[in-house]
């Protein structure tokens, strides 16, 4: 059932939402369940197919949506649909509303999927690759600032980020880094944001893909507690572009290879240990991605849960900070 607070900007309004809200398209977290209940609640959710999805995995997730007839969106890397095609056209064939790829340059894609009737959606993190992906016919922008939990650069905060993109396109920006309640929420829609692109605030859902130990850590971490790293998509030998690091929960494997990259490629006895733990969700080594907001996590619920309290709450912080008008806020 969908959330009984509406709350639009022009582009959510456009493109049929409640809510202008999409979750993170989260690789081994945010499968078809999430996505489902996301959309459910009246926003966008996103599949994420990351550097272990595969065609099966994509079309076993978005049978979820699909067989209830809810609109979902599918998140893809750049690099891995050169490397696999099959995952460009696995998308297009599932006939989500929105295609985000992402971690590389604009290219032949987009138009592939316009021509599908498929919105079209990239991340970027800063001004520059800002202009080039509105330059080459993006449908959305998500600026993605350094706060952000997973994959991306380590660079531009959220806030100076979104600044500087809504000053220099034209098109939809969605933001995304360190959002974790209503009052986040509400500050990059009252800046001028079309909606808010948000993974770490739906980790420890009931819909997430993420085991019950890892849910735990979760939601024992503080705003201290996650670092940016390379050390594990090395020991997992995972073929991310070196510009893209990760954020993920610090722990005693992220603590005992920092700065030693270089040796732990070479190192056997470090990726049988990685990889053992992962199997026994052994979080003491094995990585959980997440952001800074994730102090800000703090009780296991459901995605609607989430929605309904980052809406309701955002609609009284907008409309505090005008009164007596209303800020493009409809509530219903």
């Amino acid at each position: 059932m969908a959330s009984q607070i509406g709350l639009e900007t022009p582009w959510s309004k456009a493109f049929g939402l409640e809510v202008p809200i999409l979750n993170a398209p989260m690789g081994g977290v945010a499968g078809g369940a999430l996505a489902a209940a996301v959309s459910a609640a009246g926003g966008l959710g996103m599949i994420g197919v990351g550097s272990a999805g595969s065609v099966k995995m994509l079309v076993r997730e978005a049978e979820i949506p699909r067989r209830l007839g809810i609109p979902f969106g599918v998140g893809l890397l750049s690099w891995a649909i050169e490397r696999e095609p099959a995952l460009l056209e696995t998308a297009i064939e599932a006939a989500p509303a929105l295609v985000s790829v992402s971690f590389g340059a604009p290219g032949p894609w987009i138009g592939r999927l316009q021509e599908a009737g498929i919105a079209t959606a990239t991340q970027v993190y800063d001004v520059a690759t800002a202009r080039d992906a509105a330059d080459a016919g993006i449908d959305v922008i998500v600026a993605r600032g350094s706060e952000g939990g997973g994959h991306g650069r380590n660079g531009v905060a959220t806030l100076p980020l979104l600044q500087g993109i809504l000053d220099n396109v034209d098109i939809p920006v969605l933001a995304a880094g360190g959002i974790g309640t209503s009052r986040g929420f509400a500050a990059v829609l009252a800046a001028g944001a079309a909606g808010a692109w948000l993974g770490t605030p739906f980790l420890a859902c009931n819909e997430s893909l993420l085991s019950t130990k890892a849910r735990a850590r979760v939601l024992a971490a503080g705003e201290n507690d996650t670092t940016y790293t390379r050390v594990f998509d090395i020991a997992r030998g995972n073929p991310w572009p070196a510009e893209y690091g990760e954020r993920v929960l610090a722990n005693r494997f992220s603590a005992e290879w920092a700065g030693m990259e270089d040796e732990l490629a070479g190192d056997d006895d470090a990726r049988r240990r990685l990889a053992k733990a992962r199997s026994a969700d052994d979080y003491d080594v094995a990585e959980i991605n997440a952001g800074q907001g994730v102090g800000l996590v703090r009780q296991e619920t459901s995605a609607k849960q989430v929605m309904d309290d980052l809406a309701r709450d955002a609609v009284i912080l907008l409309r505090r900070w005008a009164p007596g008008s209303d800020p493009g806020v409809q509530v219903t």
